[in-house]
């Protein structure tokens, strides 16, 4: 296994571990930056670009951000000292094994890999960036809204708080 490929899973799989089992909300937005970083120089490692690049645009440089501004427009006091596993958790491990078995199953049955591999379409950038501009354009500019609309709705609610009930 090639040692980039097997470091860059590790940050990763970290960063989105951190992500899910962290207490801070603003440590737990960093750590998913991280994750979607890693997956970024994934992308770039195999050669795909557009991807990579995209990956680094649109999920480290706007999801992110706007998950972060979001946290910290909307935080209101930080939380009592909680437990860090909840009373449940041997249940929560156990369906986690228990699918972990069914996808391995499912997988390792699996027909596909008995199929000799197809060779791998070679898309330019262009291509990509036309049909973007022609046949998505309309999932494109709702994306645009939505991260708009949930920037502002932060917004809106941070100033609800600070002025208080009317």
């Amino acid at each position: 296994m090639d040692p980039v490929f097997a470091f860059l899973a590790l940050l990763t799989t970290a960063g989105a571990v951190a992500a899910v089992s962290l207490r801070n909300l603003v440590h737990c937005a960093l750590c998913l930056v991280v994750a979607f970083a890693g997956l970024a120089a994934l992308y770039l490692q195999l050669n795909a670009q557009f991807i990579g690049f995209a990956q680094i645009l649109v999920y480290v440089g706007a999801v992110a951000i706007l998950i972060v501004f979001a946290i910290l427009l909307t935080r209101g006091s930080e939380p009592g000292n909680q437990p860090i596993l909840s009373s449940s958790w041997q249940a929560g491990l156990g369906v986690a094994v228990l699918v972990l078995g069914a996808l391995g199953v499912a997988v390792a049955s699996s027909f596909v890999r008995y199929y000799p591999v197809s060779p791998a379409p070679q898309p330019t950038v262009r291509e990509l960036g036309e049909q973007l501009m022609t046949n998505y354009v309309l999932p494109l500019e709702v994306i645009g809204l939505l991260l708009t609309a949930a920037m502002i709705g932060a917004v809106i609610i941070a100033m609800h708080e600070k002025q208080g009930p009317r």
